[in-house]
């Protein structure tokens, strides 16, 4: 028969008496060593480029993804990965169950602060941006990257340059003439500012939410880019350091 509880344990003298006062509780395993530690979701930085139009913020972004062998998504791929269901369903099913549900929770963080127009279209374009954002080591130029990214992984650049620098260079990538080349500055500046302004509800100008403003005719294209890999490094350290 079973002792009756509360009853005395029966004596072993075979067994020391520390056998009964220090045995293991019920369901104790043993030691089995400190928990797995989980990996950061975003797994990395990611840099996020604003820029105005004709200042070469494409072609510093470039200069960057070539300096930290990063991967550079413009402005023309993102939005076409966007559309592309299928290359933009591959790259969601590639990520972890951890990362996948940070994406959705970010996703619904936005819409839930009104952050992010629920039109279809700017729904999967966040989510192809979160996609890239949670795995982190990647450049995305343009398609407010930077409104839908948080601010503990991502760094924020904005280039600019005076507008008759702009023209100048507009003038020459399109091989058009100053007239021609001043109204597709204008244009290309005011479509961007709208897109920004319907869909985040957000002003390219704001100059406080960026960590890098450079200006690309006083600095170089060489020298912003090097610029930007010097802050890529340093900020995951500086936000340690602010508890952040």
């Amino acid at each position: 028969m079973f002792p009756e509880p509360n009853s005395e344990l029966p004596e072993d003298p075979s067994a020391p008496e520390e056998a009964y006062l220090e045995s293991p509780h019920h369901g104790f395993q043993g030691d089995r060593g400190a928990a797995p530690v989980q990996a950061a979701i975003p797994a990395a930085l990611t840099i996020a480029v604003s820029r105005e139009a004709g200042s070469r913020g494409s072609t510093i972004g470039a200069r960057v993804g070539q300096k930290l062998g990063w991967q550079v998504y413009n402005q023309e791929l993102l939005e076409y990965i966007a559309q592309e269901g299928t290359f933009r369903q591959e790259l969601v099913e590639n990520l972890t169950p951890g990362a996948g549900r940070w994406v959705e929770d970010r996703l619904q963080e936005l819409l839930r602060e009104q952050n992010l127009s629920q039109h279809p279209s700017i729904i999967n374009l966040a989510r192809l941006v979160l996609t890239l954002g949670a795995q982190g080591e990647v450049i995305l130029i343009g398609r407010g990257a930077g409104c839908i990214l948080p601010r503990a992984s991502t760094l924020y650049v904005r280039i600019v340059a005076p507008l008759p620098d702009r023209v100048a260079y507009m003038s020459q990538w399109l091989r058009l003439t100053e007239e021609e080349a001043a109204e597709q500055v204008r244009l290309r500046d005011q479509r961007r500012a709208n897109f920004l302004a319907t869909h985040f509800h957000r002003p390219p100008g704001d100059v406080y939410q960026y960590d890098l403003l450079l200006n690309s005719s006083l600095l170089g294209e060489d020298l912003c880019a090097a610029l930007i890999v010097q802050a890529a490094r340093a900020k995951p350290g500086a936000l340690r350091g602010k508890g952040l």
